[in-house]
């Protein structure tokens, strides 16, 4: 038994090897039309590579600063014990972390911020126009975009045109048509990624001209820069107007009390009453009093200047933009690769069982027609 499954083992691998060299002799003999069929691949892969405009793509790399909150407070509460004010340990948590910066950048009042940013377009005929009239007038697809859109295009001459005022402006709470398809257009051309052990935050920005790739690289950055910094330093300016608007208070407290205390010594300079004595005395306590207020007052509008400072965030740009030089896509070469070997693929394919999967089909249609062409026959003779 042992010696007669090795012999059926070795005949099934003689069998396979048979196979194999059967299909690979089978592809040589049909050699002609594979080639034909991959020249066709090659033709139809150049005209998809140079029918996709050419875009190009700019990348800026920043490193935010980290949140050490433990650390601010400690500055803050050795300058405020130097000044004899106590601020108290406040710890608090940055809500909008690197990983959420791909969510800021990406939502819709940061990206319809950007329709009016003033671009400029690169050539021997520059063009300065917005983000939106860029995208709008100067963007193209490939030739066969205009036919996909072809069936939405006629069924939108049925259907009533979208009537835009003549001082129309933009509403984030309700956007248009052409707004929400210029909004996901744009969110599209910009990438966002944060790594997730060195918090480096990586803004990637797609145009079809360069120089308008980088401004916009660039302005996104500020935005996200301004975004960020008055994000966390917002509480803290808060501070800083409340402690102005005390001091400023103060201020002219201590100028009323010390000029009416100025004007009663003016008035009773000889007086020895013990009445004067008293309201002189009165006078200068409030005016003491006031000056200590204001004194106080101003030691906290240092302490909350101190606050914003540190509270702003600084960010460390690693690559910044840049003009890019060469295009990022349409990879022609890889498209010219790919297209050639789908089409050795599809004509291998078919020459190994394409027609014989056709002529078993043909088979067993003209099989199943015999047997009731016959019957009426039998009948017949019956």
């Amino acid at each position: 038994m042992a010696e007669e499954n090795i012999t059926n083992s070795e005949q099934g691998k003689d069998e396979y090897e048979i196979d194999l060299l059967q299909l690979l002799s089978n592809l040589w003999d049909q050699r002609r039309k594979i080639v034909k069929w991959c020249i066709c691949g090659a033709v139809i892969g150049i005209v998809v590579a140079f029918s996709i405009p050419k875009e190009y793509t700019t990348e800026v790399k920043l490193a935010p600063e980290s949140s050490d909150s433990g650390s601010r407070a400690g500055g803050l509460g050795a300058l405020a014990s130097m000044a004899g004010i106590s601020i108290g340990s406040s710890s608090g948590s940055d809500a909008v972390y690197p990983v959420l910066y791909p969510d800021v950048v990406s939502s819709v009042p940061f990206i319809t911020g950007l329709f009016d940013v003033e671009v400029r377009t690169s050539g021997s005929d520059p063009k300065e126009m917005t983000v939106e009239k860029y995208m709008t007038t100067e963007t193209r697809g490939p030739w066969w975009g205009y036919i996909t859109r072809l069936p939405g295009m006629l069924f939108s001459l049925f259907k009533s045109k979208e009537e835009v005022a003549g001082d129309h402006k933009l509403d984030q709470f309700q956007l248009t048509q052409s707004e929400t398809r210029l909004l996901d257009a744009l969110r599209g051309s910009i990438e966002t990624s944060v790594d997730a052990k060195t918090s480096v935050v990586s803004i990637k920005v797609v145009a079809q001209d360069p120089l308008v790739s980088a401004m916009l690289a660039d302005t996104v950055v500020a935005r996200l820069q301004e975004y960020i910094t008055a994000y966390r330093t917002n509480k803290a300016r808060q501070d800083l107007e409340y402690a102005q608007k005390l001091n400023e208070e103060a201020r002219v407290n201590y100028f009323e009390a010390q000029q009416r205390y100025a004007d009663y010594l003016d008035r009773n300079q000889s007086l020895s009453l013990h009445t004067a004595q008293t309201t002189r005395e009165r006078l200068q306590n409030e005016a003491t009093l006031a000056f200590n207020l204001y004194n106080q007052t101003a030691q906290q509008v240092q302490l909350a200047q101190a606050k914003v400072q540190e509270t702003t965030p600084v960010y460390a740009i690693i690559t910044p933009a840049t003009v890019p030089v060469r295009a990022s896509a349409p990879r022609k070469m890889f498209i010219l690769i790919g297209f050639i070997f789908l089409a050795f693929v599809a004509c291998s394919a078919w020459i190994l069982f394409g027609k014989s999967s056709v002529k078993m089909f043909r088979e067993r249609l003209g099989s199943s027609s015999k047997p009731s062409d016959s019957k009426p026959v039998e009948t017949a003779e019956q």
